[in-house]
């Protein structure tokens, strides 16, 4: 029979353990109410793979970023459930969904600019930290996932953008991806799954390559602006 000491000891593990995880659960809430907003970002957002999504990129953008509001309101509410100094330990419950978001973010800092966005963008646009030491913020790692996911959904767009009739996107989405390859390829990786997927790039550099590639021979890709003094030594 345990001793009125060992009794206690144990008492105090087990309100820790049940503080523990009614914490992890209010977090697990709070989570899979930012994961439903990223669906419904991601439903509004992939309005531009459609016949009609290069003419109504500008609306969709707008209506997009609206409903990022939702999405700092609810980082927001997480930040507050979490105890001081203990964001690593309960990363595990958000990575995915972090990852998501700054996928997001970024598809429509692209689809608004042709620009890649920046962490202090990203960290604005869901109302997080950018630096770890203020508070809640975007794991380096995650955001750089992220931005692997981008690369694979303009993989996709490419292809959707021949089909619309816009022969000029594949091309700029060929140049951006690769300038994002090229940039992960000065990373020294350490993390397993950002380098395997890092890994996965290659395929869609390959992809939007065969569409920009497809697009020229069949002479649908139109030639490159001339300068202003070009057409006057023309003339």
């Amino acid at each position: 029979m345990a001793s009125a000491p060992t009794q206690e000891t144990f008492s105090n593990f087990q309100q820790y353990l049940t503080k523990d995880q009614d914490i992890r659960e209010e977090i697990r809430v709070s989570v899979r109410e930012i994961e439903q907003t990223a669906r419904e970002i991601l439903t509004a957002l992939q309005g531009v793979h459609q016949p009609s999504g290069c003419k109504d990129t500008v609306s969709i953008c707008k209506r997009s970023r609206e409903m990022f509001a939702n999405i700092r309101r609810q980082y927001n509410e997480l930040a507050a459930k979490l105890p001081a100094e203990q964001y690593y330990r309960f990363h595990d419950h958000w990575r995915f969904a972090n990852q998501r978001c700054v996928f997001l973010a970024a598809f429509l800092v692209y689809l608004e600019s042709d620009k890649l966005i920046t962490r202090e963008e990203a960290a604005e646009l869901l109302g997080v930290k950018e630096r770890r030491e203020d508070g809640f913020h975007i794991d380096l790692d995650d955001f750089l996932m992220g931005l692997l996911q981008l690369a694979n959904e303009l993989s996709r767009l490419a292809v959707n953008s021949v089909t619309a009739g816009d022969y000029s996107r594949p091309t700029k989405i060929a140049n951006f991806v690769a300038e994002l390859d090229a940039g992960f390829r000065l990373l020294n990786l350490k993390n397993d799954a950002l380098r395997k997927r890092f890994d996965g790039l290659k395929y869609d550099v390959k992809k939007i390559e065969e569409v920009v590639y497809d697009v020229t021979i069949r002479g649908l890709n139109p030639p490159p602006a001339q300068k202003p003094e070009a057409q006057a030594e023309e003339q």
